[in-house]
């Protein structure tokens, strides 16, 4: 595996990333009911982005800044140790992130049902980030 880019961050800065993931998620629902898709798979998708940012920058004091944002996963899993939950965390995240050509640089448009799996993973995701933030008492 390929060492990312990544920076440190203070660990009293996971519930800034993890604010960031929430917002995401309630724009990525606003826009699922509003039945825009790509917004809300979009949303959806960087809300997963910065619930992972939460939890690496809570267990390790990194976040991912590699403009590939399966790195953000590949942290993950490293920062876990490829084992039990965070790397079934960072397997969600890579399914989310590989809908992300779809909706930000194909000409197909996401689905009703596209958008509203991706705004489940997500809302999995964040709220597993606020349970790892708040179990690391940040």
């Amino acid at each position: 595996m390929t060492r990312s880019k990544r920076v440190e961050v203070p660990r009293s800065r996971a519930r800034s990333y993890l604010e960031k993931g929430r917002q995401f998620l309630d724009a990525a629902k606003d826009a699922a009911d509003g039945s825009r898709n790509d917004a809300a798979m979009s949303a959806a998708i960087h809300a997963a982005i910065s619930a992972a940012d939460a939890v690496t920058v809570a267990l390790a004091g990194l976040r991912s800044a590699d403009q590939d944002h399966g790195r953000a996963a590949d942290l993950l899993d490293e920062v876990g140790g490829r084992a039990g939950e965070v790397s079934s965390r960072a397997l969600q995240l890579r399914a989310l992130l590989g809908k992300k050509n779809i909706v930000e640089y194909e000409s197909r448009r996401a689905t009703a049902k596209e958008a509203a799996d991706a705004v489940k993973r997500a809302g999995r995701l964040v709220a597993w980030a606020s349970t790892v933030v708040d179990a690391a008492r940040l």
